[in-house]
């Protein structure tokens, strides 16, 4: 019989109480874990097994559902649906939640109880995109905690061992998402983690590492994240602080807040400059000889030969003598330096000042030296290679760039000529 959802009759989660008979919910799942078995205590050498999830009706309403019972009943029902499904649910029994013990290791919601599914009385179903209705999809864009209540990457790395072992949120963008690696457990359970990483404005690369999580949600989300109930600590292998994503954590994908709008922004006004800092940082690893690059090419023919070489693996490279028609380091310094671990120095080559030389000087000082380069022809060495992240599929990297010696950039222009 097919299944009408126009003639159930569900219950809001801000009305569920224990004493209700045959209740339906409606939500979107914003949460979920993997599923997991534990030893049976009355059948020993037996398992039974558990997943969790949560769903969400309203801005203000959502609760946790979880659900014990055999593998297979267990990991059909998880593999039935994911994130952002819209899904009912029927029948669940509704119980008192135990705060302080609920809330250690699931994520906190609003409401006073928790839902528990039975394989032989329980049901959870996948609504068809027709059935859905517009208002619960939206709510996939609502954190789940206060959109202010959150710390950049760059404060976290600026108070530094102060965060050890605290649970925060977090607003920031998606850089990449590793593979899987899969493990195996000393008692022989088998899990898998993940590396994120994670940039803003402050902070071009910060790791998120997630242990049994589903990523398909990360990987198909649009690039800025609030990811409430992060675990933050002091890494002593890295070095350095990082996050993880933990049972209580639920990640809200595209955020629908003004502070999550002012990072999308920076994200896409600045996609082509992070991709060119991951190719600088490639370089400062793998140092290119200079004296070994000798074709010289005009922009004419830098374009030419670009093309030819996109989507091929290896990079080109080659010098250009050419003037410097755009060079706005007379703008906010937050718009020209950026605080980042260690790299080359390139752009301080090029301009003859340290950060903090270039930080000391005037607007006045910082206008009179953009001209001064502008007015003269440069030496530029370049590499060039295909990057499906960048807008036009290549990228081009500055490895060196000085005012050019006048007769040297005379005698190759001229030989380029004939």
């Amino acid at each position: 019989m097919a299944y009408s959802i126009s003639a159930q009759h569900f219950v809001a989660i801000s009305d569920l109480h224990p004493n209700l008979a045959h209740p339906s919910i409606i939500g979107v799942v914003i949460g979920k874990t993997d599923a997991k078995g534990f030893p049976d205590r009355k059948n020993v050498g037996s398992e039974r097994y558990t997943f969790s999830f949560t769903v969400r009706d309203s801005p203000s309403y959502f609760i946790n559902v979880h659900s014990w019972g055999r593998e297979e009943y267990i990991k059909l029902l998880s593999e039935s649906f994911r994130v952002g499904d819209c899904v009912t649910i029927e029948n669940p029994l509704v119980q008192t939640k135990e705060v302080e013990k609920e809330e250690k290791f699931n994520p906190t919601t609003p409401s006073c109880y928790k839902l528990l599914l039975s394989e032989n009385h329980s049901t959870v179903k996948i609504c068809s995109p027709g059935e859905v209705d517009t208002k619960l999809l939206s709510l996939l864009n609502l954190p789940v905690k206060d959109p202010q209540d959150f710390y950049s990457l760059g404060d976290i790395v600026a108070n530094g061992q102060n965060l050890d072992g605290r649970i925060i949120n977090v607003l920031a963008a998606i850089k990449s998402v590793g593979v899987p690696k899969y493990f195996t457990t000393s008692d022989r359970r088998k899990g898998h983690r993940c590396e994120v990483r994670l940039y803003d404005e402050m902070e071009s690369s910060f790791a998120m590492i997630c242990f049994d999580y589903n990523n398909k949600t990360i990987e198909s989300s649009l690039p800025v994240i609030f990811a409430a109930d992060v675990r933050i600590n002091f890494d002593k292998f890295r070095n350095c602080m990082v996050a993880t994503v933990i049972s209580k954590t639920i990640i809200t994908t595209n955020p629908d807040t003004p502070e999550a709008n002012i990072l999308l922004n920076f994200v896409r006004e600045n996609a082509e400059m992070l991709d060119l800092e991951d190719d600088i940082g490639e370089q400062f690893r793998n140092s290119v000889n200079l004296q070994t690059i000798a074709d010289v090419y005009t922009v004419e023919q830098l374009k030419s030969e670009a093309l030819q070489n996109m989507g091929k693996p290896e990079p080109f490279y080659g010098i250009i003598f050419a003037y410097i028609s755009t060079l706005n380091i007379d703008n906010e310094s937050t718009k020209v330096i950026r605080n980042r671990c260690l790299s080359d120095t390139v752009a301080e080559e090029a301009l003859g000042y340290t950060v903090q030389e270039f930080q000391a000087l005037t607007e006045d000082q910082r206008t009179a030296l953009k001209w001064h380069l502008l007015l003269e022809r440069s030496k530029i060495y370049f590499k060039v290679i295909s990057s499906a992240n960048s807008r036009n599929g290549l990228r081009v990297s500055l490895l060196s760039c000085k005012l050019a010696d006048p007769v040297e950039a005379s005698q190759s222009l001229s030989g380029k000529e004939k």
